[in-house]
């Protein structure tokens, strides 16, 4: 059975009844803001989007969306950069199911290190309340003061402190889910340890929706650090900046909480149109590493080590020069200037943007052979080359020539991403690191996985979802 391509009043209103008529929108200047996505790559619209209260609204929900064949797009904070969040334009309509009322923290365990919480919550909120008991929930993301845990958990977010704790899949112990047939799935366990047959748990986490939908789940809390220091570091190439973090790595192993690599490029632009960001340097440096050293012992074991780190590295003629932040609102800045990078480029025109990852050992090859690739395309493109060096996750990035037109240098998305994609390929890496796929790269998921591995996937959406109602052409082909 597919989805209907038809979505009438009398089922509009029975869809509706569920919610109550005021979290069932309708009019097109109500519904806007969730179907537009901030990189404004999506173009589609809805009919309806509800805004469920409760799990056993979702479950009445999709009850009924799987008895009449209607697609259900599941959204958190919508700010999802793969188009896994919003309708397809080209596809028949399709309800989306917002979960920012379910928005409730249910449990926190200090001494157990867990906290329950509904999947509307805001990230910026869990982080504040683990933090309120003394605890640290380290998932951390440029988006993080409106994206919700349940998108972070449905697309495993990744972030600037994977070096450390790992992706949001590591972050997690429990699940609630509600199925497409309405029936909910409640396994908000606290143990670390249990070892009971298939984990269910990892299907549902990066599925994007495409499964059923993560209404609760409990999280992993961890120790708060005593100490944390923050620096910058002005290098000459990757190879410099790998170097400096094989080094960072072996003098502080888990307490190298972050590695960032930002290109010259990117700072420039931050400097340029970010409110309170400027290079800390006074002499420019061709690359950035942002490094970040927690101490569970004390503020001056964080600062000993970093002072360690650099010095021995600018003695040794591997960094150019350092700053090391002084206090918390310098090295908050400092983190300014990393997590801005994005929204810097936008008003440099058009941006074609990858999120990739390979080997860390491979970075400074990729990145050496990837910019004659885009260049022969694109002349004179701009490589804005920043992210996780640390875990291996680039955030390709490639702004339009000075002066160019905008379409038609966005015109060359395709091809431009067929031969960065490819490169990141030859090394064993990842076409997408931490965004997920979405619609975007849904087609080359399938181009570039094994058959048995897509054989596999479709299986088991066919057996949770028969009905095909679940976020339908996202990750996987419509069939």
């Amino acid at each position: 059975m597919s989805f209907s391509p038809s979505l009438t009043a009398s089922l509009i209103e029975r869809f509706a009844a569920i919610v109550g008529p005021g979290n069932a929108l309708t009019e097109p200047s109500d519904t806007q803001g969730f179907t537009q996505e901030h990189r404004e790559l999506y173009h589609a619209s809805t009919p309806l989007v509800l805004r469920p209260g409760t799990t056993q609204e979702v479950a009445e929900i999709l009850k009924v969306a799987t008895e009449t064949g209607i697609a259900i797009i599941p959204q958190g904070g919508n700010t999802g950069l793969t188009g896994g969040q919003v309708p397809l334009a080209d596809g028949p309509p399709a309800i989306i199911l917002s979960l920012t009322r379910m928005n409730r923290i249910l449990d926190i365990d200090a001494v157990g290190g867990t906290m329950t919480v509904e999947a509307g919550v805001v990230l910026q909120t869990i982080q504040e309340a683990a933090a309120d008991v003394g605890k640290l929930f380290p998932l951390s993301l440029g988006a993080e003061g409106s994206c919700q845990i349940g998108g972070n958990l449905s697309t495993n977010a990744g972030g600037t402190a994977v070096l450390a704790y790992g992706n949001t899949r590591q972050l997690c112990l429990g699940l609630e889910v509600v199925l497409p047939t309405g029936e909910v799935w409640t396994a908000l366990r606290k143990l670390k340890k249990d070892n009971t047959g298939y984990d269910l748990r990892d299907l549902f986490i990066g599925a994007e929706g495409t499964l059923g939908v993560i209404t609760a789940a409990v999280l992993k809390l961890f120790p708060m650090p005593a100490g944390r220091q923050v620096a910058i570091a002005g290098l000459k190439s990757p190879e410099a900046t790998l170097e400096l973090f094989r080094r960072a790595e072996t003098l502080a192993g888990g307490a190298l909480t972050a590695f960032e690599l930002m290109a010259r490029i990117g700072v420039e632009f931050t400097a340029r149109h970010i409110d309170g960001v400027r290079d800390p340097f006074a002499e420019p440096h061709g690359w950035y590493a942002l490094i970040e050293i927690s101490s569970n012992l004390s503020e001056e074991a964080a600062r000993d080590q970093m002072e360690h780190l650099l010095s021995a590295a600018l003695e040794d003629g591997i960094a150019e020069d350092a700053v090391l932040a002084q206090n918390e609102t310098q090295a908050r800045d400092f983190w300014h200037m990393r997590e801005a990078l994005s929204w810097a480029q936008k008003p440099e025109g058009g941006s074609i943007k990858h999120d990739i990852s390979v080997p860390v050992a491979a970075i400074p090859t990729f990145l050496a052979q990837a910019e004659p690739l885009v260049q022969e395309v694109v002349p004179g493109a701009r490589i804005v080359a920043f992210g996780h060096l640390g875990d291996g996750n680039i955030h390709y990035n490639i702004s339009q020539p000075v002066g160019a037109d905008r379409e038609a240098f966005l015109a060359h998305w395709d091809a431009v991403s067929a031969k960065v994609h490819a490169l990141a390929l030859s090394f064993g890496g990842s076409i997408s690191a931490e965004h997920g796929i979405g619609q975007m790269k849904r087609d080359e998921l399938a181009a570039i996985r094994a058959p048995i591995e897509i054989d596999l996937m479709q299986r088991i959406k066919a057996a949770f979802d028969p009905a095909g109602i679940m976020n339908p052409g996202k990750v996987l082909r419509t069939s």
